[in-house]
This record gives C-alpha cells, structure tokens and sequence, in this order.
C-alpha cells in the first residue's frame, strides 16, 4: 500500500509537528483539532519549526515551502479523514478521549485506512472499533519528531503483518529510525528508560542534598558522551560484564518505587513553576518566551544529530 494522504488528528505539541513530518515525507496532509484556537496556531507554530531546519540547514526553503503547502488545517474530523490512506491520532492521553475520536474517525476513513496512535502508554486497541483492528498499530513519536527519529511501532492482536510493513517503509523512506515490536510494550523502551530516570531524579531531589542542576552536570559530563556513542547495552559491554555484576550485587540503595507521587513536583506545579511554557520549572528562564527557547533547544539538537551521525554512522 503507498501512503500519499495522512490525516493527523489533533493539532497540539505533538499533532502539529507530526503534519511537518508526513508533509516533509512527500504527504499531502489534512490536520484536524476540535479546539479551534489549537488548529488556528498550528500553522504559525509549523512555520517556526521550518525556519529552525532551514536555519540549521536541514531543509531547503524551496523543501519547506513545499511541506507548508502540502498541509490543510481542517475543522471538521470526517472531512479531514475521508481521503486518508493514513489516520495518525495525536490527541490527549485519556481513554474516553481517544475512544471517541476512534469511533468518528471510523465512520468516514477509508476502510483501508491505516489507523497509527502516537499513544504514550495507553493500550489504545481495545479503544479502537474491532472492524478497524486489521488496520490499527501504534507509532509513537518523540518530541521534536521533526528533529528525533525514533519511532516506535507496535502492532495489535488482530493488526495485519502488512501494516506494520507499510509504516516501517514509510518512515524509514522518510530518513527516521522506525523500531518494531512484534507486540505492544507498554511504554516501549525509550519512554520506560525515561521513567525510571525521572523516578531516581525526583528522589535525590526529595531526599535532600542534590539539585537539578547537580544532576543535569552529571548527566551531561558523566553519561551523555558514552551514551551518545555507544548506547547503554554496549557501554556495559565496554565496562565489562563482571563489573557491572559487582555493582549491582554491591549496591547500598534501592531504586525507587513508583507511587504516584512526588513532593517537589507537587511544590513546583502549585507555584505556577510547570515548565518552560511557564517561564519557570526546575529552573528560571525568565522573559525569554517559551518560542525562543524551544527555538534554541531545536538548534542545538540539530547540530549534535549532525555531529552523532559523523561520529556513529547513519546505520547505527
């Protein structure tokens, strides 16, 4: 199956970038959010985002230009998806949410539409109507998607072999990095990695004596460089196998235990600090505008992408 229309259904942080990528990919793109002011920001955040690979010398203008053209902002979801071979779902994190939005865009895609949700974590197959599951997986994206290439793609029990086929030929001729599972892990690898760093970050910070620039020090001059490299299995392997045994036998602290809660976030969020869109989260950054520093982050994620792809191999 040749995937030339996607719809992306909801046009937030995540649905917006996802239109830049299938549009950038060659697709002809229908982005649709029932929130009519996300919709109607998301062609002026699209736009940064452009500006930002083409500052980095990623795109072209002339590439950019023709991505923005291929994308049409729609306020209706049955008018966004009635000629899409591909239905990417990006709305919030909420069953009820997403069973809604399945069940309507299972009254007007294509019967032979692909249905993909960039879910997070959720088991989103028993929320999609079973006529549908043939042709339902998971592709789950990581933010930028413009800018970070993994991909991870799940199948459902019923998902048929070709799906998956037809998405990984997809992205992989888009120049990202699709990782397949033959089943659905739930938070897959990168974002279960992620969770139990949070949970051992957060912990320091509770327990007292450490701070989130401490931590942030030591990740970036203790652990990025060799995990850039090499990643995490093989930095064991150039450990050494028996060492890191001994570390683990030799250990004097328990990880910590998800439960639910944590008190500096809790502290944090009540005092309006939430984050960059905020002004202010586990840091202060004052009366730069979250655009400006989401513009700074992209920048320099494209240049070390650049350096890490001369330094491993596009194959890697």
């Amino acid at each position: 199956m040749t995937i030339e229309t996607t719809a992306v259904i909801g046009a937030g942080t995540m649905g917006h970038a996802l239109a830049l990528v299938h549009a950038l990919g060659g697709c002809t793109v229908t982005l649709h959010d029932r929130n009519a002011e996300v919709l109607a920001g998301a062609p002026a955040l699209i736009r940064a985002a452009c500006d930002t690979l083409m500052e980095a010398g990623s795109v072209t203008a002339e590439q950019a230009r023709a991505a923005i053209d291929r994308i049409v902002c729609i306020d209706s979801l049955a008018q966004a998806v009635d000629a899409a071979d591909l239905v990417v779902e990006a709305v919030v994190e909420k069953p009820e949410v997403k069973r809604a939005v399945f069940a309507q865009i299972h009254a007007h895609a294509p019967r032979q539409a692909i249905l993909a949700s960039n879910t997070s974590y959720l088991d989103v197959f028993p929320l999609i109507p079973a006529a549908r599951q043939p042709r339902a997986a998971v592709a789950h994206w990581y933010t930028p998607p413009y800018i970070v290439d993994l991909v991870d793609l799940a199948p459902g029990p019923e998902t048929d072999p070709d799906v998956i086929d037809t998405l990984r030929a997809l992205y992989a001729g888009f120049g990202k990095a699709p990782l397949v599972f033959d089943r659905l892990i739930p938070g897959y690898i990168a974002n279960r990695l992620q969770a139990a760093l949070n949970l051992e970050c957060l912990r320091l910070i509770d327990e007292g004596g450490v701070t989130a620039q401490d931590i942030d020090l030591s990740i970036r001059h203790g652990l990025i460089h060799r995990l850039a490299v090499l990643g995490h299995m093989k930095k064991m392997d150039y450990t050494g196998l028996e060492m890191v045994r001994n570390g683990i036998a030799g250990r004097t602290y328990q990880p910590p235990e998800n439960t639910g809660e944590s008190p500096v976030l809790d502290r944090l969020i009540a005092a309006g600090r939430s984050g960059v869109r905020a002004g202010a989260g586990f840091y202060d950054y004052g009366d730069t505008s979250a655009e400006a520093l989401f513009r700074d982050r992209d920048l320099r994620l494209l240049r070390l992408k650049a350096q890490l792809q001369n330094l491993t191999g596009e194959s890697e």
